[in-house]
């Protein structure tokens, strides 16, 4: 298992220490805070790599706290781990780039399961180049920003980065759905193939804002996507 620097922020003290121990054990170097202030302070003098996020804190909101961490660094990973299970929650803790959202009880094994298929992805986003200029577009992995055809550079979740990846690795390749879902989600949670469109959607958006055409994800019926680099240029 790839390891790393762990804040855990939770407020039920008995299960972040036990999440503490377990993955103190595995290797990682973990923190355990059981407040949004403690968190927060931990969180810019520890720089974690890996953020477990709770939502109900006693002195504020997971989702708040996330969304507070993310306008100061977007390299690290984050999950939510809840016991509020409702739609609209998780979709918003998604929305606001977390890699998984787990709900309330949960096997630790399955957390671990989970964290590492993140962490191996995560990996080999890092070691594509820094920088991707399509024609007038641009791509920074490692920063999790593209920058459109107008210059406006804007944020994407890592789902997303992980999918433009796997296309570019791919390029002018059929990549089916099932292998966008196998590499990006992982065996042991498979969303639905109109979950793969929404994000093919999403980053289509993107591409279409190229004045030069630049970057084309055009859909293969009954298998997927394939992207096509129709500038004159790239720099990798």
């Amino acid at each position: 298992m790839i390891k790393g620097k762990i804040l855990i922020v939770e407020d039920e003290k008995n299960l972040g220490i036990t999440l503490q121990e377990y993955l103190s054990g595995l290797g990682h170097d973990c923190r355990l805070a059981t407040t949004a202030s403690e968190a927060k302070a931990s969180f810019h003098e520890g720089n974690p790599k890996i953020i477990l996020m709770d939502i109900g804190l006693p002195d504020g909101n997971g989702l708040d706290l996330a969304r507070e961490f993310r306008k100061v660094r977007k390299d690290f990973v984050l999950l939510f781990l809840s016991a509020q299970n409702d739609p609209e929650t998780r979709v918003e803790g998604l929305e606001i780039g977390a890699e998984d959202y787990i709900t309330k009880p949960f096997a630790l094994k399955e957390l671990v399961l989970r964290l590492n298929r993140i962490l191996e992805h995560q990996s080999i986003t890092n070691s594509s180049p820094d920088e991707i200029k399509v024609g007038d577009l641009k791509i920074w992995f490692k920063r999790f920003e593209l920058e459109n055809g107008n210059g406006e550079i804007t944020p994407i979740s890592q789902k997303e980065c992980s999918i433009l990846e796997l296309l570019i690795r791919n390029e002018s390749q059929a990549t089916t759905r099932e292998e966008i879902i196998e590499a990006v989600w992982g065996e042991d949670k498979f969303p639905s193939n109109r979950t793969v469109d929404n994000y093919i959607v999403s980053l289509r958006k993107w591409c279409e804002t190229s004045k030069e055409n630049a970057i084309e994800i055009k859909s293969i019926r009954g298998i997927g996507y394939k992207l096509n680099f129709n500038a004159k240029s790239v720099e990798k």
